[in-house]
């Protein structure tokens, strides 16, 4: 990793407070919930000017950690420190006064509000009880042009995309002027030119003295821009290492507590008869435009473009999530002439989201209904619309346990588990039918490396069992290595498609950004 950490070691020689008093430390912290032992005499510290990654499983303590030094969760026993001087916060409100601010993974922002109102919410300039609009809408509009986030004050949050809202975010903690600031994932739904743009306000704040500790599970990331990491398992402390001198395998083996013999599976490739076909498809916002393709049974067809480029609205407009202007859809060779969710299941097409919270969970109904939720309609789970609740239950238990959820507590609220156990179960759901089709949209987003590699077996498992898959993902390794044919997306459009002999990282990037390449001119 010595090579790619360069540029921000390069920068770190004259940071200030280097010494041997850490800027925050950490000491003993303990956290219990329940039967859970969330922490363990955890220790951590951060010096000014560095970013500090925590590295672990799902589930193996960083959320509740991050939250004990934001503010959030009171621990149990342990103490913190900031500059050698014992603090203990009431609540995230404290923390921000004494210098603590985080954006997490799970935004805190109010939808139906103006970025304004949301970057200031609790916070607002008054005179005796009175808004300061004026002043607010500028301090707004300075913060956004400082910290390089191309946002209007006045719009509402809820039709900013994601990658907007994480902006929001971001300047919402960075008006507290922090003097340590957590970043919990923060380029999960940022483009390549937007995370350069992210790590080089990291490098700013870095350069002034802030300490980061930084939350990710792409080892990139962690090569680009990280000086040490943390590696936690079961809520406990393993090992802090550098940056540089610590190689990927390493940090693997460290997380996981056992050998780390290959990420990316041998995927057979079998293809059998088309199994969906889209022709000259054009959606009514113009995100997709003519757009044509084929996957067959047996094959992964990869999809992947820059954020923006109308990958994800491709697959969704194929299941009837988006309004489609003209084109057709087959499934095994039937048109499909009015499309929507219910009438693909039926078809045997299921789509499994890239935002579980929002859009492919019930967060607070039980881990069963989710996992039965696309197959109550089945003989096995109803009878002239009354359920069958102990078919229900072993239902439900057949598909967690096949997909290795642990532990599957049928009745526990799914908000409960892990992101990679959450995956999980929404995998799970989509193969409660009879489905020979699956559209999976960033299919790993926010799981550990672990759950990863979990992930993948069951998608190669699929497909030698004869279905066929599409992948959309941001992360080119990952599309790159499943696919046994990669379509390159941009400005809407199918702009190359690759055999899996020729796929390689330098070909998809001059697709993406529509440079020459001689791989492809041919």
């Amino acid at each position: 990793m010595a090579a790619a950490a360069t540029l921000v070691k390069e920068s770190s020689m004259t940071k200030p407070g280097d010494a041997a008093m850490p800027l925050l430390a950490v000491t003993g912290i303990s956290k219990r919930f329940g039967v859970v032992q969330a922490l363990d005499t955890m220790n951590f510290d951060l010096k000014r000017g560095e970013v500090h990654v925590i590295f672990g499983e799902n589930g193996a303590g960083k959320s509740t950690l991050i939250n004990v030094i934001a503010g959030a969760i009171q621990p149990d026993q342990g103490s913190l420190a900031i500059d050698g001087k014992d603090v203990r916060f009431r609540d995230v409100q404290d923390a921000r006064r004494h210098g603590v601010a985080a954006m997490f993974q799970e935004f805190s922002l109010a939808p139906h509000l103006s970025v304004e109102e949301n970057i200031f919410l609790g916070a607002e300039p008054n005179n005796r009880g009175f808004l300061k609009i004026a002043e607010r809408r500028a301090r707004v509009r300075d913060a956004l042009t400082r910290f390089g986030f191309s946002i209007e004050p006045k719009a509402m949050v809820a039709r900013l995309s994601r990658a907007e809202q994480q902006m929001v975010e971001m300047t919402k903690a960075l008006l507290t002027d922090p003097q340590v600031l957590i970043l919990d994932e923060p380029t999960a739904s940022l483009s390549q030119k937007e995370t350069e743009s992210m790590f080089g306000l990291v490098r700013q704040l870095c350069a002034q003295g802030v300490g980061i500790i930084y939350i990710t599970h792409r080892m990139k990331e962690i090569e680009a821009i990280g000086d040490r990491v943390t590696i936690m398992r079961d809520g406990r402390f393993v090992k802090t290492v550098d940056v540089a001198t610590t190689t990927q395998r390493s940090l693997v083996e460290l997380m996981t507590g056992r050998s780390f013999e290959k990420f990316y599976p041998e995927i057979a490739h079998v293809p059998g008869d088309v199994a969906l076909e889209v022709k000259n498809l054009t959606t009514m916002n113009g995100c997709v435009s003519n757009v044509s393709f084929a996957v067959r049974s047996g094959e992964i067809l990869g999809l992947a473009g820059l954020v923006g480029c109308g990958k994800s609205e491709m697959i969704r407009s194929i299941f009837g999530l988006e309004p489609v202007r003209s084109g057709t859809v087959e499934v095994n060779g039937k048109s499909v002439p009015v499309r929507s969710p219910a009438r693909l299941l039926e078809m045997g097409v299921a789509y499994i989201p890239s935002d579980r919270r929002n859009e492919g969970l019930m967060l607070l109904r039980p881990t069963r209904e989710n996992l039965t939720l696309s197959s109550l309609g089945q003989a096995e789970l109803s009878r002239s619309g009354w359920l069958k609740t102990a078919n229900e239950r072993s239902f439900a238990t057949r598909l967690g346990e096949r997909l290795r959820v642990r532990p599957l507590e049928l009745d526990k609220p799914v908000v409960k588990y892990s992101g990679g156990n959450q995956q999980k179960i929404m995998i799970a759901k989509a193969m409660g039918r009879e489905t020979r089709v699956f559209l999976f949209d960033e299919p790993t987003v926010g799981i550990d490396v672990s759950a990863r590699v979990e992930v993948y077996g069951f998608i190669k498992d699929l497909v030698e069992a004869g279905a066929a898959v599409i992948i959309v993902s941001s992360d080119l390794p990952e599309v790159v290595n499943l696919s046994h044919r990669l379509l390159v997306v941009r400005s809407g459009e199918v702009v190359d498609q690759i055999d899996k002999a020729e796929i390689s990282e330098g070909r998809v990037l001059h697709g993406f950004f529509g440079t020459t390449n001689e791989a492809s001119s041919h």
